[in-house]
């Protein structure tokens, strides 16, 4: 199998959408504060289930179930910090277990998914990034998880839905030394990320750090990813990546969406004439609107390589 960074020099890969949207349509309760890292727990079937899914309808990027995985939440669940290792190695597996029984071995890569701190919090802080710590004391929080993940053995790390500067700052200062790559997502509102902070500064912080292939935005509306793309073209060199969600509206407070969903492929071909080479879904994106993307990567691949 190629690396990622090669398939990327030979043009668009397509990644996988929600995962947790495509867990609940399959009958699964994700209402708790652990949300699908309870699945982990209870029907780790069901994860590697909705992974073969988005395989077969053409993604080639699988990231993991880690997202909302925390010790401290773990913990009020009974489970030490050695036990929640092994969760995070197993979220790693069901995605690697699934590439395999699809037959996508040879063509396709696990990515771990590294969630912000917010995100375990429940609470819609990850859309905020009001968390009241320092750079340091993030950086203190993601290590022994980074560690974790990166010993599992994923291809690479997905670094996603990162609000603020400062945790962009604190998680690529972890990154030297774990000998997995990454890229680095942020979400944003408009061109800034959801603190108002400046998101070329959060791409710069990206750019200068070695061990980050790509850079980009996800969790956030489908019409801010051009922008956010023209933006980054003008720090970084690297591939771009693009996955927002589907264009309904999460409200944190009774745990529901709103709104009506767009479709991410008529964004698609401006998304890779910007630069973005990994092109999927986030949040209420399911693999009906994934196989639409890849045919879409599909359909403009000659003309991209001529």
């Amino acid at each position: 199998m190629s690396s990622l960074p090669a398939a990327l020099a030979r043009g668009p890969v397509v990644l996988d959408g929600g995962l947790g949207t495509l867990l609940e349509e399959r009958g699964n309760d994700l209402s708790s504060s652990l949300w699908s890292a309870q699945l982990l727990l209870d029907r780790p079937a069901e994860i590697r289930a909705a992974h073969e899914a988005f395989f077969r309808a053409g993604a080639r990027v699988a990231i993991t179930a880690s997202y909302q995985v925390s010790y401290e939440a773990l913990e009020d669940a009974g489970l030490d910090a050695p036990a929640v290792d092994l969760l995070l190695m197993r979220s790693v597996a069901l995605a690697r277990r699934a590439r395999t029984d699809t037959g996508h071995d040879h063509d396709a890569w696990v990515a771990a998914s590294v969630g912000p701190y917010g995100a375990t919090l429940a609470d819609g802080s990850e859309y905020t990034g009001d968390y009241g710590l320092s750079t340091a004391q993030l950086r203190a929080w993601h290590r022994p998880r980074l560690r974790a993940l990166a010993a599992a053995g994923p291809d690479l790390l997905a670094i996603e839905t990162i609000p603020s500067l400062s945790e962009v700052e604190a998680l690529a200062a972890e990154l030297p030394g774990l000998g997995v790559p990454a890229w680095l997502s942020v979400t944003v509102s408009g061109t800034s990320l959801r603190t108002g902070e400046s998101l070329a500064d959060a791409f710069a912080i990206a750019d200068a750090t070695e061990e980050i292939l790509a850079i980009g935005v996800n969790c956030c509306d489908a019409d801010d990813v051009a922008g956010a793309l023209a933006l980054a073209r003008t720090v970084t060199d690297k591939p771009l990546v693009a996955y927002p969600n589907s264009g309904e509206t999460w409200n944190a407070e009774d745990r529901s969406w709103s709104g009506r969903g767009a479709h991410l492929a008529e964004h698609v071909d401006g998304w890779l004439a910007g630069g973005a080479r990994l092109v999927g879904g986030c949040c209420r994106v399911g693999p009906a609107e994934i196989h639409r993307v890849a045919e879409t990567v599909a359909a403009g691949a000659p003309s991209r390589h001529d």
